[in-house]
């Protein structure tokens, strides 16, 4: 039997609590919230004059919307697979049922099956796999596809054919970083388009490999060097996926958070005394993307680890301010009093524990230290769902959105778990305006 048979099976005994929908009502709150948040951006104008979500087809809109939530670097972040599941699932689920006029709980339910489909493949690919690949973009296609394939109603079959459809579509490549380019968004667009594609296609028969992970020619023989396949189904019983994910409190890498984190512990010590040096202890993948000591623009300076926690120590805060032209002059000095390194002690946590140890030395012969074993946010040091909902009024706010609509929104989406429709929500259609005037 092939690896997406026993996925899908696996997935689909698993019993759905109240609560599990709860939760998963907070994650589509606070990725719609990072979504929208970022519409009046350049690049959310790019994406909508591509794939205008008031006319597009299902895997158009799930592509806008997908493009759109990973803009902020807000978004969600699962440690154990080092991917953001609420851009790619949440989208993709969200097109289907708005498109279908399906209920809150359907929808849940499916965001649900999505994050466990992506996170499990994510847990898989082994260490080597994200120094080339964004496993986002690469696992991202089957967690739509599995949600897409729900809320269609496809039968075991059908899903392992989307799904196997959707792994042969798998691609994001890091090298947009070099030059700061705008591909990651791009990412996250078609991997929830890829497995809306994969399981309308399914829906008519179109049939694709079952062994697209472990197959000769298939997903871990073609882009993982060193695969964990046991990865994919281990732990049958555990919690959801969903429940296992971290959320975002700063708009910048998930990598750097660890530091940030101790950063601000270590401002409120350093109570104003002037630095001399900072050292930052972190894991290989966070030195593999975050190692970038002169950002030369907003995008860089998300991806610094020594800007981040340059801004944290000067200011206290970490915010969508802190990484333009100003900010990163401003630090500048501090910046360049940064270095990172590897520390074994938190290398050896990672990817179940991301972490940092960030030492400071003061001009008067101080040392400050401050060790991070989860980041805020992480499950074991988690933000609760009055936060969640604060970050999301906040970033709606920001984007232009007034508080009639705000409050609107908010309430529909929590109230999915009682079966609200998801056309409620009403993201981008005519019962909208007059209350939000956003054209994206």
């Amino acid at each position: 039997m092939s690896m997406t048979r026993e996925l899908t099976r696996l997935i689909r005994a698993r019993p759905v609590s109240s609560r599990d929908l709860e939760w998963a009502a907070l994650f589509v709150l606070d990725t719609l919230g990072c979504a929208l948040g970022a519409t009046g951006t350049e690049p959310a104008r790019m994406l909508r004059a591509v794939a205008p979500p008031d006319t597009s087809d299902m895997p158009r809109r799930a592509f806008y919307l997908g493009g759109l939530a990973h803009i902020l670097e807000m978004d969600d972040l699962h440690r154990d697979s080092v991917t953001h599941p609420g851009s790619v699932v949440i989208p993709a689920a969200w097109a289907i049922a708005d498109s279908r006029n399906l209920g809150g709980r359907e929808f849940l339910q499916a965001v649900l099956t999505g994050y466990e489909a992506m996170c499990r493949i994510g847990n898989s690919v082994g260490k080597a796999h994200y120094r080339v690949w964004h496993n986002t973009s690469t696992c991202g296609p089957f967690g739509s596809a599995f949600a897409a394939a729900d809320l269609l109603g496809l039968d075991e079959d059908q899903t392992v054919w989307a799904l196997g459809n959707a792994g042969t579509q798998s691609s994001g490549l890091w090298q947009f970083l070099a030059t700061g380019a705008m591909s990651k968004h791009l990412h996250t667009a078609r991997a929830a388009e890829s497995g809306v594609l994969a399981a309308l296609l399914a829906a008519e028969g179109f049939t694709g490999p079952d062994e697209i992970l472990e197959g000769e020619k298939g997903f871990y023989a073609g882009l993982c060097p060193g695969p964990v396949p046991d990865k994919v189904l281990e732990d049958a019983d555990a919690s959801w996926q969903l429940t296992g994910t971290s959320i975002k409190p700063w708009p910048c890498c998930r990598h750097t958070h660890p530091a940030i984190d101790a950063a601000l512990e270590l401002h409120r010590q350093l109570a104003g005394r002037a630095i001399t040096s900072v050292s930052v202890g972190t894991y290989q993948a966070a030195l593999d993307v975050c190692d970038r000591p002169k950002p030369a623009d907003p995008y860089s300076a998300k991806f610094s680890l020594q800007h981040t926690v340059a801004i944290a120590l000067a200011e206290g805060q970490v915010v969508q301010a802190s990484f333009d032209a100003d900010a990163r002059q401003r630090v500048a000095g501090e910046r360049a009093k940064v270095t990172v390194g590897l520390s074994e002690p938190v290398n050896a946590g990672y990817p179940k524990a991301w972490g940092a140890d960030v030492a400071v030395m003061t001009a008067d012969g101080a040392e400050l230290r401050a060790v991070r074993r989860q980041a805020r946010g992480d499950p074991e040091n988690p933000v609760s769902a009055d936060e969640v909902a604060a970050k999301a009024r906040q970033q709606l706010a920001e984007a232009g959105m007034g508080p009639q609509r705000i409050d609107a929104l908010v309430a529909a989406i929590l109230d999915l778990p009682g079966g609200r429709p998801v056309r409620d929500l009403a993201l981008f259609d005519s019962r909208a305006k007059g209350v939000w005037k956003r054209s994206g």
